[in-house]
């Protein structure tokens, strides 16, 4: 096998490996990059591609994510991970697992430790690394590196989210969900809301903001009822889609550009949290991304005469499934 493919065969653990430690897709895509550039300067080729390979873009993103969090403390409004469409990495036996650990809360419970934390938690308990090869990716000793997976441990266990243990339930709810938006039906809505439901959006200051967030059931109820007539009134769509292992969706413009990204949190049968991303910036790798500005401007403009059925014809016309 040349470098060339044996770097494309483990390309998929590296991009894994690097999105959990930082929370974006562009910066773990850089990160991947680095470490080709690394790859490919070596004069002879390492005895493990892997062990190789996994070191490089565990320390080039330890790197990464010590400057990131001084920019992070300056991030205007709440600070969401890029959001993930797909995970290239798979292993059948433990998808379950890889799916939460790259879930949005389990990436914001990941902010809260430091860097060789994080990172020794996310090789250990995600990828199953032996501390040898730990030891090698962050610098430490082993005997090190089992207080940082300990550390870590304590925390993320404290605040852990609660997720439903079927991923089909998940599913299910999320389509009864969106099936209720669609129909602009507030009583079904606040059905699959838990009690303290929050709803919580990541604009960077350069998308319209959601002041800071909608708690309880009532506000978010009725802004969840408010929200499908003006995107129906401009022509756009929601796909419910998979984001970051999640039951979620895409909204689209009528020209098919990304407004933003939902995903949902289920605990107990009931939807705990629904987190935007709307920060252009955080979106480009979905596709084409539109001008939120612009959206929200022609949305609030008075709606020209239409009828009732009309408006429920349309209602159901904006939600187009998509394949998870």
């Amino acid at each position: 096998m040349t470098r060339v493919e044996k770097f494309q065969e483990l390309r998929p653990l590296l991009f894994s490996i690097g999105y959990r430690l930082l929370g974006s897709v562009s910066e773990a895509e850089d990160a991947v990059q680095e470490t080709w550039l690394r790859y490919e300067a070596l004069s002879a080729a390492p005895v493990s591609a892997k062990a190789y390979l996994s070191t490089v873009v565990t320390r080039i993103s330890i790197n990464t994510l010590r400057s990131a969090r001084v920019r992070r403390e300056e991030y205007v409004g709440p600070w969401f991970p890029e959001p993930l469409l797909t995970d290239p990495y798979e292993d059948p036996e433990r998808s379950a697992q890889l799916a939460d650990s790259v879930s949005m809360a389990a990436l914001l419970l990941l902010e809260r430790l430091t860097p060789l934390e994080r990172a020794a938690f996310v090789l250990r308990e995600v990828f199953e690394f032996g501390f040898p090869e730990i030891a090698s990716a962050v610098g430490r000793s082993e005997s090190a590196c089992r207080q940082l997976v300990v550390r870590a441990r304590r925390h993320m266990t404290a605040g852990r989210p609660r997720f439903d243990a079927d991923r089909r339930e998940r599913e299910e709810l999320a389509t009864r969900f969106f099936g209720a938006l669609a129909e602009g039906d507030v009583e079904a809505l606040r059905e699959w809301l838990a009690a303290d439901v929050q709803m919580v959006a990541d604009s960077g200051g350069k998308a319209p903001q959601w002041a800071q967030g909608f708690f309880g059931v009532d506000p978010v109820s009725r802004v969840l009822a408010l929200l499908l007539p003006l995107l129906v009134r401009i022509g756009g769509a929601v796909e419910p889609h998979q984001v970051n292992g999640q039951p979620g969706a895409i909204f689209r413009d009528r020209d098919g550009k990304v407004i933003n990204t939902w995903t949902l949190d289920v605990v107990d049968g009931r939807i705990q949290t629904i987190r935007t991303v709307s920060n252009p910036d955080k979106l480009r790798h979905v596709g084409p991304v539109a001008d939120a500005w612009a959206v929200l401007r022609e949305a609030q403009q008075p709606a020209e005469g239409a009828d009732r059925a009309g408006r429920s014809a349309a209602h159901r016309h904006a939600f187009r499934c998509a394949a998870p």
